[in-house]
């Protein structure tokens, strides 16, 4: 039975029609592979989340860098904001002051 071709991609997807995720973390040796990988991601559309971390295992530097895309970062405040003013419940707005 001869091997069938993959169905073919719907026009414009390009190769890769997944949906990208919010969130990624890049671990590995620091070398230029690493910073290729992370420079990658920032040419997608991620932005750095955090400081990058660096650890030694012996023989070794092994780094990891957090990227996050912009329109996780809104969706996840636009959330936050909407469960403050549901746990608010229509009381006063906050004047800048509370209780420790």
């Amino acid at each position: 039975m001869p091997a069938t071709a993959p169905a073919p991609s719907p026009a414009g997807a390009g190769p890769r029609t997944e949906e990208k995720l919010a969130y990624r973390l890049f671990t590995g040796p620091d070398d230029r592979g690493f910073c290729e990988r992370v420079s990658a991601a920032l040419a997608e559309g991620y932005v750095l989340h955090g400081s990058p971390s660096a650890t030694f295992n012996g023989q070794t530097v092994i780094v990891a860098q957090a990227v996050v895309l912009p329109a996780a970062i809104a969706s996840a405040d636009a959330a936050v904001a909407s469960a403050v003013d549901e746990l608010d419940g229509g009381s006063e707005e906050f004047d800048g002051e509370g209780h420790a």
